[in-house]
C-alpha cells in the first residue's frame, strides 16, 4: 500500500508477508502494558508503532494489560494506561484483554508440556536454580529434579495449584537444554507459587506464570501475527518460539524487536521513576517535569507532538540516545503555527508613563497570530501605568543591549515608543522599582510617521486591566544529558533549577478566562498551557510548555 512515512525495517517486514499472503486476513498487533506503573515517552513509541501499523495497513492492534505479577498491579494504573492510549489517539474497539483473562488456558498449556515430558516441577530455593544456571562462559547443570516422571510432574503440579505448598517450595520449569549457549533457554522457569490476591481474580489462583510463557501464547490466543517489541527481548525470541512450536496454538506469531526509546536529560527506568516519586525530587507521577505521558500532558504538549516526535525518530534495531531538544523542536514547531498569542509580564517592573492622561484608557488592535490573519485579533488596554520585563531594563547596558535604558527609545508592542527618563530605586535595597517615562502619541501602533526606527520592541501589560497569576518555569529534569550513564549516583545529576515558581505574574486579562490545557504564546517569552489540575478562574496557573528557542544548545557546546 502507499504511504508517505518515512520506510523503516518493520515496514519492510510487513510488505514482504502482506505480499507473500502470509496474512490473508491483515495483520494484527497489540500493545502489552503491565499495570504496574505510568505510561512514559518510552512506551509512547510502542503505543505509535503497534497501533499505528495496524491502522497503517488496516488490521487490528489488541490492548492488552500483562498483568501476571499480583504483588506490584492495580486498577488504578488500568485506567490510567487506557487514558494515556486514547489521549494519544488511539482505539483498540472492542479488543481489550487481560493476561489473566487466560490464566486457566495458559494452566492447560502447562499442563500439555508436562505431559510431553518437556516440562517439570523443580523443588530447588531461587538461589540454587540461579547457581546452577550457570554463566555466559560456563554451561548449566541439571537440577536433581529434573528427571521427575510425567506422573510425579502432574501431581505436584495440581497440587502446587491447589495452595498444599508455600511460596518458593516448587516452581514449574520447561525442559529445553542446560547446556545452551543462550541462558533464557536453559529449562527457564515458567510458573511459581505467590499466594498473593490478584486485583482481578481475588484468591483463585496460587500460582502465576511468568512473562515469557504469557507473552507468546496470549498473542497466539489473540491471533497476533506480528508480536512487536523492544530489544531487550531479541534473546527471548528463541524461547518465545519453542513454547509456539511445542504447544497446539490456534495461530503462530512471530516477534520482531526493535530499539527501545533512550531520551536525553531523563530516565525511562520504572525503579528510578518510582524513586523521583518517593523520595520527593518530583510532585507525583503527573509531575510536568516527567517524561510520564500524564507528565507531558499537564505540561501541555499535545498527542499529535508525541506522535509526530516518534515518527520523526524511526525505528532502526540499535540502541542510541534522542536529544531532548528534537522532542521540544517538534511542540515548538506545532504550537507555533497553532497556539494564539498573548502578552504576560513574568517579573514585574512599574512603568509610569507621565505625560499620559491620568483617566486615560485606549484599546489597541493586536494580531492573535502575526502569521496567520485567520485567526483574527484582539483589543488589549493601555494607560497610564504599564509594567514591563524587569529584564527589559538595564541602567548602565552594553551596546547591543537594545531594549530600555535610561535615554533611550523603545518600542512597546502593538503601542507606542516610549522613552526612560528617570529611575525610582526602593530606598531600603536599592534596587530599582519604578521607571518614569514619557511617550510619543504619534507613534500610535508602534510605528513613527516621520520614519525614525528603535531597534527594540518589548510586551508590556496595562497595570489597571492585567491579572495575577502563578506561573511555573518548566526545564529539563536533570542537569547532564546521559545520568544513567555518569559516574555518580545518578540522583547527583538532578537539575536543582527544573522549575521555579512565580506568584505575582501579570497577563492579559483574558487568559484568566482560559480553559485548563488551553495553550498560548506568551509573546518573546515562550509556550505556556493552562494547568489542568490546579486551575482556577480567579487564581490562574500557567505552566511553561517549552522556551521559543533551545537554551540547552548553548549550554551544552559551552
Amino acid at each position: 500500500m502507499e504511504n508517505s512515512s518515512p520506510t523503516h525495517f518493520i515496514r519492510k517486514i510487513i510488505d514482504d508477508d502482506l505480499t507473500q499472503g502470509r496474512y490473508p486476513e491483515g495483520i494484527h498487533t497489540r500493545f502489552p502494558p503491565e499495570p504496574n506503573g505510568f505510561l512514559h515517552i518510552g512506551h509512547a513509541k510502542a503505543i505509535c508503532l503497534n497501533f499505528g501499523m495496524a491502522a497503517e495497513y488496516r488490521g487490528k492492534c489488541n490492548l492488552r494489560f500483562d498483568d501476571t505479577n499480583p504483588e506490584k498491579e492495580d486498577m488504578k494504573y488500568v485506567e490510567a494506561i487506557q487514558e494515556d492510549v486514547r489521549w494519544l489517539g488511539f482505539d483498540w474497539e472492542d479488543r481489550l484483554f487481560f493476561a489473566s483473562d487466560y490464566f486457566a488456558r495458559l494452566f492447560q498449556f502447562a499442563v500439555e508440556l508436562i505431559q510431553q515430558g518437556k516440562a517439570y516441577v523443580d523443588s530447588m530455593s531461587a538461589d540454587q536454580i540461579r547457581q546452577y544456571r550457570g554463566t555466559l562462559t560456563e554451561p548449566g547443570i541439571d537440577s536433581p529434579y529434573r528427571n521427575r516422571s510425567i506422573a510425579e510432574n502432574l501431581d505436584l503440579f495440581h497440587r502446587m495449584k491447589a495452595g498444599e505448598f508455600a511460596d518458593g517450595e516448587h516452581v514449574l520449569r520447561a525442559k529445553i537444554d542446560m547446556q545452551a549457549a543462550n541462558l533464557n533457554m536453559r529449562d527457564p522457569v515458567i510458573y511459581r507459587i505467590r499466594r498473593t490476591s490478584h486485583y482481578r481474580t481475588g484468591d483463585s489462583w496460587c500460582i502465576y506464570p511468568m512473562y515469557d510463557f504469557t507473552q507468546c501464547l496470549s498473542d497466539a490466543l489473540e491471533h497476533v501475527t506480528h508480536s512487536l517489541c523492544s530489544l531487550e527481548f531479541e534473546d527471548h525470541r528463541p524461547l518465545y518460539d519453542w513454547f509456539i512450536d511445542n504447544l497446539d496454538t490456534p495461530a503462530r506469531p512471530r516477534q520482531y524487536e526493535f530499539a527501545r526509546l533512550n531520551l536525553e536529560y531523563t530516565v525511562l527506568s520504572k525503579r528510578k521513576l518510582i524513586e523521583l516519586v518517593e523520595d520527593g525530587h518530583a510532585d507525583g507521577w503527573d509531575d510536568p517535569r516527567m517524561p510520564t505521558l500524564s507528565g507531558l500532558r499537564r505540561r501541555g504538549f499535545t498527542p499529535k507532538s508525541i506522535r509526530d516526535f516518534c515518527e520523526r525518530i524511526g525505528l532502526t534495531k540499535s540502541d542510541t540516545y534522542i536529544d531532548a531538544g528534537v522532542l521540544e523542536h517538534v511542540i515548538r514547531e506545532e504550537l507555533g503555527a497553532a497556539a494564539p498569542r498573548r502578552m504576560a509580564v513574568l517579573r514585574p517592573l512599574k512603568v509610569v508613563i507621565e505625560n499620559y492622561p491620568d483617566d486615560k484608557e485606549e484599546w489597541l488592535e493586536a494580531a492573535n497570530h502575526p502569521q496567520d490573519p485567520s485567526m483574527g485579533t484582539r483589543q488589549v488596554a493601555f494607560s497610564k501605568v504599564i509594567y514591563i520585563e524587569q529584564d527589559d531594563f538595564m541602567e548602565d547596558a552594553p551596546n547591543k543591549f537594545f531594549r530600555l535604558t535610561p535615554g533611550r527609545e523603545v518600542r512597546l508592542r502593538y503601542a507606542y515608543f516610549i522613552t526612560c527618563n528617570e529611575v525610582i530605586r526602593d530606598e531600603q535595597t536599592g534596587a530599582v522599582c519604578e521607571l518614569r517615562c514619557s511617550y510619543d502619541p504619534a507613534t500610535r501602533g508602534g510605528n513613527a510617521p516621520d520614519g525614525r526606527k528603535v531597534k527594540g520592541t518589548i510586551h508590556w501589560v496595562s497595570a489597571r486591566h492585567a491579572r495575577s497569576a502563578r506561573i511555573r518555569l518548566y526545564d529539563r529534569l536533570f542537569s547532564v544529558a546521559n545520568p544513567d550513564r555518569g559516574d555518580q549516583d545518578w540522583k547527583t545529576y538532578i537539575n536543582p533549577v527544573s522549575l521555579e515558581k512565580l506568584g505575582n505574574s501579570l497577563i492579559e486579562p483574558d487568559l484568566a478566562q482560559a480553559g485548563p490545557g488551553e495553550r498560548f504564546q506568551f509573546e518573546r517569552l515562550g509556550y505556556f498551557c493552562a494547568d489542568q489540575q490546579d486551575w482556577q478562574p480567579d487564581a490562574p496557573v500557567f505552566n511553561r510548555i517549552v522556551t521559543l528557542r533551545d537554551t540547552w544548545a548553548k549550554i551544552s557546546k559551552k
